[in-house]
Protein backbone atom coordinates (compact mmCIF):
# COMPACT_ATOMS: atom_id res chain seq x y z
CA UNK A 1 0.00 0.00 0.00
CA UNK A 2 1.40 3.16 -0.67
CA UNK A 3 0.09 6.77 0.40
CA UNK A 4 1.41 9.84 -1.98
CA UNK A 5 2.62 12.39 0.41
CA UNK A 6 1.35 14.88 -1.90
CA UNK A 7 -1.92 13.60 -0.91
CA UNK A 8 -1.63 13.10 2.82
CA UNK A 9 1.50 13.89 4.88
CA UNK A 10 2.26 15.39 8.17
CA UNK A 11 -0.26 18.45 9.35
CA UNK A 12 -1.38 18.69 6.11
CA UNK A 13 -4.56 17.16 3.42
CA UNK A 14 -5.32 17.74 0.22
CA UNK A 15 -9.17 18.60 -0.07
CA UNK A 16 -11.14 17.50 -3.21
CA UNK A 17 -14.21 19.12 -3.05
CA UNK A 18 -17.72 17.27 -3.94
CA UNK A 19 -18.42 17.07 -7.83
CA UNK A 20 -22.01 15.43 -7.88
CA UNK A 21 -23.53 18.44 -8.27
CA UNK A 22 -26.99 19.20 -7.28
CA UNK A 23 -29.43 21.34 -5.54
CA UNK A 24 -27.46 20.65 -2.21
CA UNK A 25 -24.70 22.59 -0.41
CA UNK A 26 -23.05 19.48 0.04
CA UNK A 27 -22.88 18.64 -3.66
CA UNK A 28 -22.25 21.97 -4.82
CA UNK A 29 -18.89 22.21 -3.37
CA UNK A 30 -15.86 24.02 -4.32
CA UNK A 31 -12.51 22.27 -4.73
CA UNK A 32 -10.48 23.51 -1.46
CA UNK A 33 -6.84 23.83 -1.49
CA UNK A 34 -4.15 22.80 1.28
CA UNK A 35 -5.94 22.76 4.56
CA UNK A 36 -3.71 22.70 8.20
CA UNK A 37 -5.41 19.69 9.66
CA UNK A 38 -5.08 21.30 13.50
CA UNK A 39 -6.93 24.05 12.28
CA UNK A 40 -9.70 22.52 10.17
CA UNK A 41 -11.49 19.65 12.15
CA UNK A 42 -13.32 22.01 14.37
CA UNK A 43 -17.14 21.70 13.43
CA UNK A 44 -19.37 19.77 11.43
CA UNK A 45 -18.85 21.56 8.13
CA UNK A 46 -15.32 20.18 8.15
CA UNK A 47 -16.80 16.87 8.30
CA UNK A 48 -18.97 17.35 5.43
CA UNK A 49 -15.97 18.56 3.19
CA UNK A 50 -14.07 15.65 3.73
CA UNK A 51 -16.43 13.15 3.36
CA UNK A 52 -17.71 14.99 0.08
CA UNK A 53 -14.20 14.75 -1.17
CA UNK A 54 -14.40 10.87 -0.39
CA UNK A 55 -17.19 10.82 -3.12
CA UNK A 56 -15.84 13.42 -5.18
CA UNK A 57 -12.52 10.61 -5.52
CA UNK A 58 -14.88 7.75 -6.24
CA UNK A 59 -15.93 10.24 -9.12
CA UNK A 60 -12.31 10.31 -10.22
CA UNK A 61 -11.21 8.61 -14.06
CA UNK A 62 -8.69 6.63 -12.20
CA UNK A 63 -11.47 4.77 -9.81
CA UNK A 64 -14.33 4.58 -12.76
CA UNK A 65 -11.35 3.70 -15.35
CA UNK A 66 -10.68 0.64 -12.91
CA UNK A 67 -14.21 -0.53 -12.35
CA UNK A 68 -15.00 -0.85 -15.78
CA UNK A 69 -11.23 -2.70 -16.57
CA UNK A 70 -11.27 -4.91 -13.35
CA UNK A 71 -15.12 -5.69 -13.29
CA UNK A 72 -15.54 -6.09 -17.46
CA UNK A 73 -12.28 -5.93 -19.49
CA UNK A 74 -11.27 -9.57 -18.97
CA UNK A 75 -14.61 -10.71 -19.50
CA UNK A 76 -16.62 -12.30 -22.22
CA UNK A 77 -18.16 -9.14 -23.33
CA UNK A 78 -15.67 -6.46 -24.36
CA UNK A 79 -12.59 -6.54 -27.12
CA UNK A 80 -10.81 -3.85 -28.31
CA UNK A 81 -12.44 -0.72 -29.66
CA UNK A 82 -11.36 2.29 -31.99
CA UNK A 83 -7.74 3.10 -31.76
CA UNK A 84 -7.32 0.37 -29.36
CA UNK A 85 -3.59 -0.02 -30.60
CA UNK A 86 -2.78 2.66 -29.02
CA UNK A 87 -3.01 1.41 -25.24
CA UNK A 88 -0.84 -1.06 -24.63
CA UNK A 89 -2.08 -1.60 -21.26
CA UNK A 90 -5.76 -2.11 -23.01
CA UNK A 91 -4.01 -4.30 -25.84
CA UNK A 92 -2.26 -6.63 -23.61
CA UNK A 93 -5.87 -6.77 -21.20
CA UNK A 94 -7.48 -8.03 -24.28
CA UNK A 95 -4.82 -10.78 -25.02
CA UNK A 96 -4.42 -11.97 -21.69
CA UNK A 97 -0.64 -10.48 -21.40
CA UNK A 98 -0.75 -9.16 -18.68
CA UNK A 99 2.13 -7.86 -16.28
CA UNK A 100 3.06 -5.74 -13.29
CA UNK A 101 3.73 -2.81 -15.63
CA UNK A 102 0.19 -2.40 -17.02
CA UNK A 103 -1.44 0.66 -16.10
CA UNK A 104 -4.69 -0.85 -14.93
CA UNK A 105 -2.72 -3.39 -12.32
CA UNK A 106 -2.11 0.81 -9.60
CA UNK A 107 -4.28 1.29 -6.72
CA UNK A 108 -3.26 4.40 -5.77
CA UNK A 109 -6.68 6.19 -6.22
CA UNK A 110 -8.41 3.68 -4.10
CA UNK A 111 -6.08 3.46 -1.16
CA UNK A 112 -6.23 7.54 -1.35
CA UNK A 113 -10.13 6.67 -0.89
CA UNK A 114 -9.90 4.67 2.09
CA UNK A 115 -7.09 6.87 3.74
CA UNK A 116 -9.85 9.50 3.46
CA UNK A 117 -12.13 7.30 5.36
CA UNK A 118 -9.50 6.32 7.73
CA UNK A 119 -8.78 10.00 8.52
CA UNK A 120 -12.77 11.05 8.87
CA UNK A 121 -13.28 8.07 11.42
CA UNK A 122 -10.08 9.24 13.39
CA UNK A 123 -10.94 13.16 13.39
CA UNK A 124 -14.45 12.89 13.87
CA UNK A 125 -15.35 12.20 17.31
CA UNK A 126 -13.14 15.35 18.26
CA UNK A 127 -15.09 17.12 16.17
CA UNK A 128 -18.39 16.17 18.05
CA UNK A 129 -16.52 17.23 20.76
CA UNK A 130 -15.45 21.06 19.29
CA UNK A 131 -19.09 21.31 17.76
CA UNK A 132 -22.57 21.09 20.15
CA UNK A 133 -23.89 20.93 17.13
CA UNK A 134 -22.71 17.43 15.79
CA UNK A 135 -24.72 14.95 17.87
CA UNK A 136 -23.45 12.11 18.45
CA UNK A 137 -26.51 10.26 16.44
CA UNK A 138 -24.87 12.12 13.20
CA UNK A 139 -21.33 11.40 14.44
CA UNK A 140 -22.46 7.39 14.40
CA UNK A 141 -23.88 8.45 10.70
CA UNK A 142 -20.88 9.96 9.85
CA UNK A 143 -18.65 6.79 10.55
CA UNK A 144 -21.04 4.21 9.26
CA UNK A 145 -21.28 6.16 5.63
CA UNK A 146 -17.19 6.16 5.49
CA UNK A 147 -16.47 2.85 7.25
CA UNK A 148 -19.25 1.71 3.90
CA UNK A 149 -17.06 3.59 1.16
CA UNK A 150 -13.51 2.14 2.63
CA UNK A 151 -15.51 -1.17 2.77
CA UNK A 152 -16.35 -1.10 -0.61
CA UNK A 153 -12.99 0.04 -1.94
CA UNK A 154 -11.39 -2.83 -0.51
CA UNK A 155 -13.86 -5.24 -1.36
CA UNK A 156 -12.61 -4.16 -5.53
CA UNK A 157 -9.12 -4.56 -4.29
CA UNK A 158 -9.50 -7.81 -3.16
CA UNK A 159 -12.21 -8.85 -6.19
CA UNK A 160 -9.14 -7.57 -8.65
CA UNK A 161 -5.84 -8.89 -6.62
CA UNK A 162 -7.37 -11.10 -3.87
CA UNK A 163 -4.64 -10.26 -1.30
CA UNK A 164 -3.69 -6.86 0.00
CA UNK A 165 -2.69 -4.58 2.48
CA UNK A 166 -5.33 -4.03 4.57
CA UNK A 167 -5.46 -1.50 7.29
CA UNK A 168 -8.07 0.92 9.27
CA UNK A 169 -5.66 3.35 10.46
CA UNK A 170 -5.30 6.97 9.24
CA UNK A 171 -2.00 7.45 8.05
CA UNK A 172 -0.66 10.99 8.51
CA UNK A 173 2.88 11.28 8.63
CA UNK A 174 5.62 9.67 6.95
CA UNK A 175 6.81 8.01 10.44
CA UNK A 176 3.85 5.30 9.86
CA UNK A 177 4.62 2.18 8.34
CA UNK A 178 3.28 1.66 5.21
CA UNK A 179 4.93 -0.95 3.61
CA UNK A 180 2.23 -3.81 4.71
CA UNK A 181 2.25 -7.19 3.74
CA UNK A 182 -1.13 -7.95 1.74
CA UNK A 183 -4.00 -9.69 4.06
CA UNK A 184 -5.34 -12.77 2.76
CA UNK A 185 -9.04 -12.33 0.80
CA UNK A 186 -10.94 -13.97 3.21
CA UNK A 187 -9.40 -12.50 6.38
CA UNK A 188 -9.85 -8.98 4.80
CA UNK A 189 -13.61 -10.04 3.91
CA UNK A 190 -14.45 -11.03 7.11
CA UNK A 191 -13.48 -7.96 8.29
CA UNK A 192 -15.45 -6.30 5.79
CA UNK A 193 -18.77 -7.70 6.88
CA UNK A 194 -17.75 -7.33 10.66
CA UNK A 195 -17.55 -3.65 9.84
CA UNK A 196 -20.59 -3.14 7.95
CA UNK A 197 -22.44 -5.28 10.11
CA UNK A 198 -21.17 -3.11 13.15
CA UNK A 199 -22.45 0.46 11.65
CA UNK A 200 -25.28 -0.46 9.55
CA UNK A 201 -27.49 -0.01 12.68
CA UNK A 202 -26.24 3.90 12.82
CA UNK A 203 -26.27 4.39 8.60
CA UNK A 204 -29.09 7.07 7.15
CA UNK A 205 -31.82 4.88 6.31
CA UNK A 206 -33.69 7.61 3.76
CA UNK A 207 -32.86 11.43 3.18
CA UNK A 208 -35.37 14.00 2.55
CA UNK A 209 -37.17 14.11 -0.27
CA UNK A 210 -35.89 17.54 -0.67
CA UNK A 211 -32.26 16.08 -1.15
CA UNK A 212 -33.15 13.23 -3.81
CA UNK A 213 -29.74 12.93 -4.85
CA UNK A 214 -28.76 11.90 -1.56
CA UNK A 215 -30.42 8.75 -1.44
CA UNK A 216 -28.98 7.31 -4.55
CA UNK A 217 -25.52 9.19 -4.19
CA UNK A 218 -24.57 8.53 -1.17
CA UNK A 219 -24.42 5.60 1.22
CA UNK A 220 -27.71 4.72 2.63
CA UNK A 221 -28.34 1.43 5.20
CA UNK A 222 -29.88 -0.07 1.83
CA UNK A 223 -26.60 0.34 -0.24
CA UNK A 224 -24.70 -0.93 2.82
CA UNK A 225 -27.20 -4.20 2.75
CA UNK A 226 -26.58 -4.35 -1.08
CA UNK A 227 -23.23 -5.04 0.04
CA UNK A 228 -23.40 -7.02 2.73
CA UNK A 229 -25.41 -9.43 -0.16
CA UNK A 230 -22.64 -9.42 -2.05
CA UNK A 231 -19.91 -10.14 0.55
CA UNK A 232 -22.02 -13.15 1.87
CA UNK A 233 -22.09 -14.50 -1.81
CA UNK A 234 -18.41 -14.40 -1.91
CA UNK A 235 -17.86 -15.51 1.42
CA UNK A 236 -20.40 -18.09 0.52
CA UNK A 237 -22.77 -18.04 3.32
CA UNK A 238 -25.88 -18.22 1.26
CA UNK A 239 -28.16 -17.41 4.28
CA UNK A 240 -26.94 -14.61 5.12
CA UNK A 241 -26.77 -13.51 1.10
CA UNK A 242 -30.23 -14.14 0.81
CA UNK A 243 -31.41 -12.58 3.97
CA UNK A 244 -30.14 -8.73 3.05
CA UNK A 245 -31.33 -9.14 -0.33
CA UNK A 246 -34.74 -9.65 0.96
CA UNK A 247 -34.22 -6.34 3.36
CA UNK A 248 -32.98 -4.66 0.17
CA UNK A 249 -36.30 -6.16 -1.96
CA UNK A 250 -38.12 -5.07 1.11
CA UNK A 251 -36.91 -1.75 1.30
CA UNK A 252 -38.10 -1.35 -2.16
CA UNK A 253 -41.37 -2.68 -1.75
CA UNK A 254 -42.03 -0.32 1.08
CA UNK A 255 -41.00 2.53 -1.16
CA UNK A 256 -43.08 1.24 -4.41
CA UNK A 257 -46.29 1.31 -1.63
CA UNK A 258 -45.33 4.84 -0.37
CA UNK A 259 -45.08 6.03 -4.14
CA UNK A 260 -48.72 4.32 -4.68
CA UNK A 261 -50.12 5.96 -1.71
CA UNK A 262 -49.06 9.00 -2.86
CA UNK A 263 -50.13 8.93 -6.11
CA UNK A 264 -53.86 9.19 -5.91
CA UNK A 265 -55.02 11.22 -8.99
CA UNK A 266 -52.28 10.59 -10.94
CA UNK A 267 -52.26 9.72 -14.83
CA UNK A 268 -48.97 7.51 -14.29
CA UNK A 269 -49.31 3.82 -13.18
CA UNK A 270 -46.85 1.98 -12.04
CA UNK A 271 -47.19 -1.96 -11.77
CA UNK A 272 -45.50 -4.58 -9.86
CA UNK A 273 -43.72 -7.44 -12.33
CA UNK A 274 -44.57 -10.57 -10.91
CA UNK A 275 -44.50 -8.91 -7.46
CA UNK A 276 -41.01 -7.36 -7.46
CA UNK A 277 -41.15 -3.67 -7.99
CA UNK A 278 -39.23 -3.46 -11.43
CA UNK A 279 -39.54 -0.36 -13.97
CA UNK A 280 -41.21 -1.98 -16.89
CA UNK A 281 -39.59 -1.52 -20.40
CA UNK A 282 -43.22 -1.38 -22.20
CA UNK A 283 -44.47 1.34 -23.28
CA UNK A 284 -47.48 2.93 -21.52
CA UNK A 285 -48.86 3.69 -24.61
CA UNK A 286 -48.13 3.28 -28.28
CA UNK A 287 -45.36 0.60 -29.24
CA UNK A 288 -41.91 1.76 -28.69
CA UNK A 289 -40.39 -0.05 -25.73
CA UNK A 290 -37.48 1.30 -23.19
CA UNK A 291 -38.87 3.08 -20.70
CA UNK A 292 -36.64 1.15 -18.01
CA UNK A 293 -33.21 1.58 -19.83
CA UNK A 294 -34.35 5.39 -20.18
CA UNK A 295 -34.95 6.01 -16.25
CA UNK A 296 -32.39 3.42 -14.98
CA UNK A 297 -29.15 4.57 -17.76
CA UNK A 298 -30.87 8.09 -19.07
CA UNK A 299 -31.95 9.96 -16.90
CA UNK A 300 -30.51 7.87 -14.10
CA UNK A 301 -30.84 7.93 -9.92
CA UNK A 302 -34.14 5.75 -10.53
CA UNK A 303 -36.62 3.95 -8.26
CA UNK A 304 -34.43 0.43 -8.95
CA UNK A 305 -31.48 2.57 -8.17
CA UNK A 306 -29.64 1.71 -4.53
CA UNK A 307 -26.04 3.75 -5.30
CA UNK A 308 -24.80 5.15 -7.96
CA UNK A 309 -21.88 7.89 -8.82
CA UNK A 310 -24.20 11.02 -9.88
CA UNK A 311 -22.94 13.31 -13.07
CA UNK A 312 -25.09 16.20 -13.01
CA UNK A 313 -25.95 17.56 -16.38
CA UNK A 314 -24.12 20.62 -16.13
CA UNK A 315 -21.18 21.83 -18.04
CA UNK A 316 -19.53 23.54 -14.97
CA UNK A 317 -19.31 20.13 -13.37
CA UNK A 318 -16.61 16.94 -14.15
CA UNK A 319 -17.95 14.70 -16.24
CA UNK A 320 -17.80 10.95 -16.71
CA UNK A 321 -14.95 10.58 -19.15
CA UNK A 322 -14.17 7.13 -18.43
CA UNK A 323 -17.73 6.31 -20.59
CA UNK A 324 -17.11 8.64 -23.19
CA UNK A 325 -13.60 7.33 -23.50
CA UNK A 326 -14.41 3.73 -23.38
CA UNK A 327 -17.84 3.33 -24.40
CA UNK A 328 -17.98 6.63 -26.65
CA UNK A 329 -19.24 9.67 -27.45
CA UNK A 330 -20.78 11.60 -30.31
CA UNK A 331 -17.14 12.03 -31.67
CA UNK A 332 -15.66 8.48 -31.83
CA UNK A 333 -18.11 5.56 -31.69
CA UNK A 334 -17.32 2.60 -30.72
CA UNK A 335 -15.13 3.85 -28.27
CA UNK A 336 -12.04 2.44 -27.33
CA UNK A 337 -13.42 -0.46 -26.24
CA UNK A 338 -16.56 -2.39 -27.85
CA UNK A 339 -19.01 -5.48 -27.83
CA UNK A 340 -17.32 -8.75 -28.07
CA UNK A 341 -18.43 -9.88 -31.87
CA UNK A 342 -20.49 -12.88 -31.20
CA UNK A 343 -22.38 -10.70 -28.83
CA UNK A 344 -23.12 -8.29 -31.42
CA UNK A 345 -24.45 -10.51 -33.95
CA UNK A 346 -26.16 -12.64 -31.40
CA UNK A 347 -29.41 -11.88 -32.62
CA UNK A 348 -28.90 -10.72 -36.00
CA UNK A 349 -27.19 -14.16 -37.13
CA UNK A 350 -29.76 -15.80 -34.85
CA UNK A 351 -26.67 -17.24 -32.56
CA UNK A 352 -28.44 -16.98 -29.14
CA UNK A 353 -25.62 -17.64 -27.84
CA UNK A 354 -26.21 -14.76 -25.13
CA UNK A 355 -29.74 -13.32 -25.67
CA UNK A 356 -32.68 -15.96 -25.78
CA UNK A 357 -34.27 -14.64 -28.74
CA UNK A 358 -35.00 -11.44 -30.96
CA UNK A 359 -37.53 -9.96 -28.44
CA UNK A 360 -35.16 -9.38 -25.13
CA UNK A 361 -34.98 -5.34 -25.40
CA UNK A 362 -31.67 -5.28 -23.98
CA UNK A 363 -30.04 -6.47 -26.93
CA UNK A 364 -30.74 -2.95 -28.81
CA UNK A 365 -30.32 -1.23 -25.56
CA UNK A 366 -26.58 -2.34 -24.71
CA UNK A 367 -25.27 -2.52 -28.08
CA UNK A 368 -25.65 -0.04 -31.30
CA UNK A 369 -23.96 -1.09 -34.89
CA UNK A 370 -21.77 0.89 -36.92
CA UNK A 371 -20.33 -0.13 -39.96
CA UNK A 372 -19.01 -3.53 -39.33
CA UNK A 373 -18.92 -2.93 -35.37
CA UNK A 374 -20.64 -3.44 -32.58
CA UNK A 375 -20.61 -0.45 -29.84
CA UNK A 376 -21.28 -0.29 -26.18
CA UNK A 377 -24.71 1.68 -26.13
CA UNK A 378 -25.89 1.45 -22.18
CA UNK A 379 -24.36 4.20 -20.82
CA UNK A 380 -23.53 6.34 -24.07
CA UNK A 381 -26.95 7.28 -24.92
CA UNK A 382 -29.44 8.43 -22.32
CA UNK A 383 -32.43 7.15 -24.66
CA UNK A 384 -33.23 3.83 -27.23
CA UNK A 385 -36.54 2.95 -28.33
CA UNK A 386 -37.63 -0.24 -30.00
CA UNK A 387 -40.79 -0.68 -31.81
CA UNK A 388 -41.03 -4.68 -32.50
CA UNK A 389 -43.83 -3.83 -35.14
CA UNK A 390 -41.02 -2.80 -37.43
CA UNK A 391 -38.62 -4.35 -39.58
CA UNK A 392 -35.35 -5.20 -38.33
CA UNK A 393 -33.71 -2.26 -40.11
CA UNK A 394 -36.15 0.58 -38.50
CA UNK A 395 -37.40 -1.22 -34.74
CA UNK A 396 -34.23 0.39 -33.21
CA UNK A 397 -34.44 4.39 -32.38
CA UNK A 398 -31.05 5.67 -30.74
CA UNK A 399 -30.89 8.69 -29.08
CA UNK A 400 -27.97 11.18 -29.54
CA UNK A 401 -24.70 10.07 -27.62
CA UNK A 402 -23.04 12.38 -25.28
CA UNK A 403 -21.08 15.09 -26.65
CA UNK A 404 -17.01 14.63 -26.15
CA UNK A 405 -15.69 15.39 -23.05
CA UNK A 406 -19.31 16.28 -21.62
CA UNK A 407 -20.93 12.95 -20.77
CA UNK A 408 -23.15 13.23 -17.69
CA UNK A 409 -24.07 9.66 -17.13
CA UNK A 410 -23.76 7.68 -14.17
CA UNK A 411 -21.89 4.96 -13.18
CA UNK A 412 -24.03 2.55 -11.25
CA UNK A 413 -22.59 0.60 -8.35
CA UNK A 414 -25.93 -1.28 -7.22
CA UNK A 415 -29.56 -1.65 -8.42
CA UNK A 416 -32.35 -3.74 -7.47
CA UNK A 417 -31.95 -6.31 -10.12
CA UNK A 418 -28.20 -6.70 -9.83
CA UNK A 419 -29.51 -7.47 -5.98
CA UNK A 420 -32.67 -9.93 -7.04
CA UNK A 421 -29.94 -11.92 -8.99
CA UNK A 422 -27.47 -12.13 -6.21
CA UNK A 423 -30.29 -13.52 -4.03
CA UNK A 424 -31.05 -16.03 -7.31
CA UNK A 425 -27.66 -17.19 -7.12
CA UNK A 426 -27.32 -17.86 -3.30
CA UNK A 427 -30.55 -19.33 -3.48
CA UNK A 428 -29.68 -22.15 -6.30
CA UNK A 429 -26.80 -22.90 -4.02
CA UNK A 430 -28.38 -23.81 -0.99
CA UNK A 431 -29.54 -26.59 -2.99
CA UNK A 432 -28.67 -29.92 -1.78
CA UNK A 433 -29.17 -32.23 -4.38
CA UNK A 434 -28.14 -35.61 -1.89
CA UNK A 435 -31.25 -34.94 -0.10
CA UNK A 436 -33.54 -37.14 -1.60
CA UNK A 437 -36.08 -36.95 1.46
CA UNK A 438 -39.75 -36.03 0.52
CA UNK A 439 -39.09 -33.21 2.91
CA UNK A 440 -35.49 -32.12 1.18
CA UNK A 441 -36.81 -32.72 -2.19
CA UNK A 442 -39.85 -30.62 -1.28
CA UNK A 443 -37.42 -27.19 -0.11
CA UNK A 444 -34.65 -28.21 -2.65
CA UNK A 445 -38.01 -27.20 -5.25
CA UNK A 446 -39.08 -23.96 -3.34
CA UNK A 447 -35.28 -22.88 -3.75
CA UNK A 448 -35.20 -23.48 -7.42
CA UNK A 449 -38.65 -21.98 -8.04
CA UNK A 450 -37.90 -19.09 -6.03
CA UNK A 451 -34.38 -18.58 -7.96
CA UNK A 452 -36.58 -19.16 -11.26
CA UNK A 453 -38.72 -16.18 -10.06
CA UNK A 454 -36.34 -13.98 -9.76
CA UNK A 455 -34.71 -14.57 -13.54
CA UNK A 456 -38.01 -15.00 -15.37
CA UNK A 457 -39.22 -11.52 -13.63
CA UNK A 458 -36.67 -10.21 -14.62
CA UNK A 459 -36.37 -11.76 -18.10
CA UNK A 460 -39.82 -10.55 -18.70
CA UNK A 461 -39.74 -6.87 -17.67
CA UNK A 462 -37.69 -6.69 -21.08
CA UNK A 463 -39.43 -8.92 -22.87
CA UNK A 464 -41.07 -6.95 -26.05
CA UNK A 465 -43.07 -10.39 -27.52
CA UNK A 466 -46.64 -9.75 -28.55
CA UNK A 467 -47.86 -12.09 -25.88
CA UNK A 468 -45.00 -12.48 -23.37
CA UNK A 469 -44.72 -16.02 -22.13
CA UNK A 470 -42.73 -17.26 -18.45
CA UNK A 471 -39.50 -19.01 -19.11
CA UNK A 472 -40.37 -23.00 -18.98
CA UNK A 473 -39.48 -24.08 -15.68
CA UNK A 474 -38.83 -27.50 -16.91
CA UNK A 475 -36.02 -26.78 -19.00
CA UNK A 476 -34.08 -25.66 -15.74
CA UNK A 477 -34.85 -28.50 -13.31
CA UNK A 478 -31.31 -29.55 -13.01
CA UNK A 479 -29.14 -27.40 -10.26
CA UNK A 480 -26.74 -27.31 -12.75
CA UNK A 481 -29.35 -26.12 -15.24
CA UNK A 482 -30.44 -23.45 -13.01
CA UNK A 483 -27.06 -22.16 -11.87
CA UNK A 484 -26.19 -21.47 -15.51
CA UNK A 485 -29.86 -19.90 -15.86
CA UNK A 486 -28.97 -17.57 -13.57
CA UNK A 487 -25.49 -16.74 -14.79
CA UNK A 488 -26.66 -15.98 -18.19
CA UNK A 489 -29.42 -13.67 -17.06
CA UNK A 490 -26.55 -11.75 -15.02
CA UNK A 491 -25.03 -11.50 -18.17
CA UNK A 492 -27.41 -10.12 -19.81
CA UNK A 493 -29.23 -7.76 -17.33
CA UNK A 494 -25.73 -6.32 -15.83
CA UNK A 495 -23.47 -6.49 -19.46
CA UNK A 496 -21.68 -3.86 -19.07
CA UNK A 497 -21.84 -2.32 -15.71
CA UNK A 498 -18.48 -4.06 -14.30
CA UNK A 499 -19.84 -6.86 -12.89
CA UNK A 500 -19.24 -9.70 -15.30
CA UNK A 501 -15.78 -10.53 -14.27
CA UNK A 502 -16.14 -10.43 -10.97
CA UNK A 503 -19.37 -12.87 -11.55
CA UNK A 504 -16.62 -15.32 -13.50
CA UNK A 505 -14.03 -15.18 -10.83
CA UNK A 506 -16.92 -15.60 -7.62
CA UNK A 507 -18.25 -18.61 -9.56
CA UNK A 508 -14.37 -19.97 -10.27
CA UNK A 509 -13.74 -19.88 -6.67
CA UNK A 510 -16.54 -21.73 -5.19
CA UNK A 511 -15.76 -24.42 -8.68
CA UNK A 512 -12.58 -24.79 -7.25
CA UNK A 513 -11.29 -24.47 -11.10
CA UNK A 514 -11.61 -21.90 -14.07
CA UNK A 515 -13.29 -24.20 -16.44
CA UNK A 516 -16.30 -22.28 -16.76
CA UNK A 517 -14.24 -19.37 -16.65
CA UNK A 518 -12.19 -20.46 -19.83
CA UNK A 519 -15.42 -21.56 -21.65
CA UNK A 520 -17.05 -18.15 -21.62
CA UNK A 521 -13.96 -15.86 -22.48
CA UNK A 522 -12.71 -17.97 -24.86
CA UNK A 523 -15.94 -17.73 -26.79
CA UNK A 524 -14.47 -13.86 -27.79
CA UNK A 525 -11.12 -15.33 -28.49
CA UNK A 526 -7.54 -13.59 -27.88
CA UNK A 527 -5.23 -11.66 -29.76
CA UNK A 528 -2.93 -14.79 -29.43
CA UNK A 529 -5.12 -17.96 -29.76
CA UNK A 530 -7.81 -19.38 -27.62
CA UNK A 531 -5.52 -21.96 -26.42
CA UNK A 532 -2.98 -19.71 -25.45
CA UNK A 533 -6.10 -18.15 -23.48
CA UNK A 534 -6.81 -21.55 -22.07
CA UNK A 535 -3.06 -22.55 -21.18
CA UNK A 536 -3.27 -19.12 -19.40
CA UNK A 537 -6.37 -19.07 -17.54
CA UNK A 538 -5.84 -22.66 -16.30
CA UNK A 539 -4.59 -21.93 -12.79
CA UNK A 540 -6.74 -19.91 -10.35
CA UNK A 541 -3.83 -17.68 -9.54
CA UNK A 542 -4.06 -16.30 -13.07
CA UNK A 543 -7.90 -15.24 -12.43
CA UNK A 544 -6.57 -12.10 -10.23
CA UNK A 545 -4.52 -9.43 -11.40
CA UNK A 546 -0.59 -9.08 -10.65
CA UNK A 547 0.78 -6.12 -8.34
CA UNK A 548 1.98 -3.42 -10.23
CA UNK A 549 5.97 -3.17 -10.57
CA UNK A 550 5.91 0.48 -8.86
CA UNK A 551 4.26 -1.39 -5.89
CA UNK A 552 6.48 -4.06 -5.16
CA UNK A 553 9.63 -1.72 -5.31
CA UNK A 554 8.34 0.46 -2.60
CA UNK A 555 6.96 -2.65 -0.84
CA UNK A 556 9.27 -5.52 -0.49
CA UNK A 557 6.45 -7.16 1.92
CA UNK A 558 4.63 -8.02 -1.27
CA UNK A 559 4.88 -10.75 -2.44
CA UNK A 560 3.99 -11.04 -6.75
CA UNK A 561 0.79 -13.32 -7.78
CA UNK A 562 2.84 -16.48 -8.47
CA UNK A 563 0.69 -17.02 -11.75
CA UNK A 564 3.14 -13.98 -13.21
CA UNK A 565 6.52 -15.47 -12.06
CA UNK A 566 8.18 -11.90 -11.55
CA UNK A 567 5.66 -10.09 -13.20
CA UNK A 568 8.01 -7.94 -15.21
CA UNK A 569 7.04 -9.78 -18.68
CA UNK A 570 3.89 -10.95 -19.83
CA UNK A 571 4.72 -14.54 -19.63
CA UNK A 572 2.11 -16.93 -17.72
CA UNK A 573 3.62 -19.76 -15.09
CA UNK A 574 1.60 -22.19 -16.58
CA UNK A 575 1.66 -24.81 -14.05
CA UNK A 576 -2.34 -25.91 -13.01
CA UNK A 577 -1.03 -26.53 -9.49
Amino acid sequence: MKIKNNVLKSGVILMMGATLGSCSDFLELEPLNEIVLERFWNEESDIENIVAGCYSALQSGQVIDRMMAWGEYRSDNIIGGTNVQNNVSLVNIFKENLNASNGYTTWDAFYDIINRCNTVIYYAPSVADRDPNYTQSELQATIAEVSAIRDLCYFYLIRTFRDVPYSTEAFQDDTQRMDLPATPFNAVLDSLILDLERVEPFAVRKYPETKPLYQFGRITQDAIHAMLCDMYLWKQDYQNSVKYADMLIEAKLKEYDYRQMNALGSTSVEKLIDGFPLISDAPTSGNEYGQAYEAIFGKGTSTESIFELIFTNDRSMPSNGSISGAYGNETTFPGVVKAADFIGSDVTDEIYAVYMDKYDTRYYENLQKRGSDYGICKYAVQRVTIDPTKSDAEKTRYGSLWPSNYCYSNWIIYRLSDVMLMKAEALVQMVDGNDSTEVGKARNDTLMRQAYNIVNAINKRSNCATNVKDLDYNKYSLKSDMYDLVMQERQRELMFEGKRWFDLVRRSRRDGNTNYLVTQVSRKGSGDGSGALQSKLARMDAIYWPYNYDELKVNTNLVQNPAFGSGQNSSYENSTK
